[in-house]
C-alpha cells in the first residue's frame, strides 16, 4: 500500500545506489485512474540505464478492467532532441498491458519500451513521435531535470527524452474503488526486463496531515 499524497493519491518511491530515483503516483479521478510517473534523480543521465521507461504494478484482490485515455508531458516537462509534441501528448510513444506474467509481482505496466511485453496495440491515442510505431528502444523515456542533456555516451545522446514528468490515465475505475489495493510497484530503466527495475516503496505524503486532520475533527465533535 502506497503513502496518501495531498491531492488524496498514493504514492510510492524508489531509489537505488547508483543515482536512480523515481516517483508514482496514483490517483483517483471519477471513474480514471490519474498516473504520474517522474524521475527524481539528482545525477546527470550518462547511460541508457539512467533512463526510467517503465512502472509496474498490481491490486490486491480484484483488479479493474481498465483501458488507455491519454498519455501527456507534465506541468513544466518538455521533450529534447524532438520538436515539442502539440498539446503535449506522447501517448503514440507510451504504453499500457495487463495480464502478462508477474514483473516483480506486477501485472499491470506503463512503458514506452517494449520489454517483449508492449506492442503496438498497446498504445495510447497520439501520433508517433518518433519511429517505429511501436513502443520500442529507449526514445522518449524519462530522464530527470538534473541530467545534462550534453553529456552521455552514444546509446543516449541524440535520443529524444522526456525531461521529469509524464502523466498517463486510464479509465475503468469502479466506484468505491481503494486506491490502497494498489501493490507491487516497480520501476524499470533501460530498454531490457534484465537491466535495472527498482521497488516501489510508499512514499512520504499527506498521511500524517490526514491523521492530524481526523484527530481535530474528532476533538471537535467532543
Amino acid at each position: 500500500m502506497g503513502s496518501a499524497s495531498a491531492l488524496g493519491g498514493v504514492v510510492f518511491t524508489g531509489s537505488d545506489a547508483f543515482g536512480r530515483a523515481a516517483r508514482v503516483e496514483f490517483a483517483q479521478s471519477g471513474s480514471n485512474l490519474v498516473v504520474t510517473l517522474k524521475n527524481t534523480s539528482v545525477s546527470d543521465a550518462l547511460v541508457p540505464t539512467d533512463i526510467l521507461t517503465a512502472v509496474f504494478w498490481s491490486f490486491s484482490g480484484s483488479a479493474p478492467s481498465l483501458s488507455r485515455v491519454s498519455a501527456v508531458l507534465g506541468a513544466g516537462s518538455f521533450v529534447v532532441n524532438d520538436p515539442q509534441p502539440a498539446g503535449g501528448v506522447v501517448g503514440g510513444e507510451f504504453a499500457f498491458a495487463s495480464g502478462f506474467a508477474p514483473v516483480s509481482g506486477g501485472t499491470f505496466g506503463l512503458s514506452s519500451v517494449g520489454l517483449d511485453l508492449f506492442g503496438p496495440p498497446d498504445r495510447f491515442p497520439g501520433p508517433d513521435l518518433e519511429p517505429p510505431t511501436s513502443p520500442d528502444g529507449l526514445q522518449y523515456g524519462i530522464t530527470s531535470a538534473a541530467d545534462n542533456i550534453a553529456t552521455g555516451n552514444g546509446g543516449l545522446l541524440g535520443t529524444p527524452l522526456i525531461v521529469d514528468t509524464v502523466v498517463l490515465t486510464l479509465s475503468g475505475l469502479p466506484v468505491g474503488f481503494d486506491l490502497g489495493s494498489i501493490q507491487n510497484v516497480s520501476f524499470q530503466y533501460g530498454t531490457g526486463l534484465s537491466e535495472p527495475r527498482i521497488p516501489g516503496v510508499p512514499g512520504p505524503g499527506a498521511a500524517g496531515l490526514l491523521g492530524l486532520g481526523g484527530v481535530l475533527a474528532l476533538r471537535r465533535r467532543r
